[in-house]
């Protein structure tokens, strides 16, 4: 997807390519669910979660994959264990196939983010 200019998260999702939206929207349901605390914005056209005015975690649609945007280096090196094996970028978490994002993973992200505050980056 190119940057949205979707104005709310049901937009963007409602703009999602057809074989993106229903992992797109499980991720949101787990950033809601495990974000408490945290405002849902969007932020640089993607959805984007915020606490205290500063986004922590964000994902995005992309055309060939769906990006988990991780902010806090502090989460990335507690994982980096269990992120070795992933396709990760500099602060993002690719998932290519919609059908094996590990769900697993990525609550114990968002837990290990709301937990405490830490810097983003």
């Amino acid at each position: 997807m190119v940057r949205s200019r979707a104005e709310t998260v049901e937009a963007y999702l409602g703009e999602a390519q057809e074989g993106q939206r229903a992992a797109l929207a499980r991720l949101r349901a787990l950033c809601r669910a495990e974000l408490t605390g945290f405002r849902e914005v969007m932020a640089y056209g993607m959805p984007a979660y915020e606490r205290d005015g500063t986004a922590e975690i964000a994902f995005a649609g992309q055309r060939q994959y769906i990006s988990l945007y991780l902010m806090r280096p502090d989460v990335r090196d507690a994982f980096a264990e269990r992120l070795a094996g992933q396709d990760m970028g500099k602060g993002c978490l690719r998932f290519r196939d919609v059908e094996r994002i590990d769900h697993d993973l990525v609550r114990d992200l968002l837990r290990a983010t709301a937990a405490t505050p830490g810097p983003v980056c």
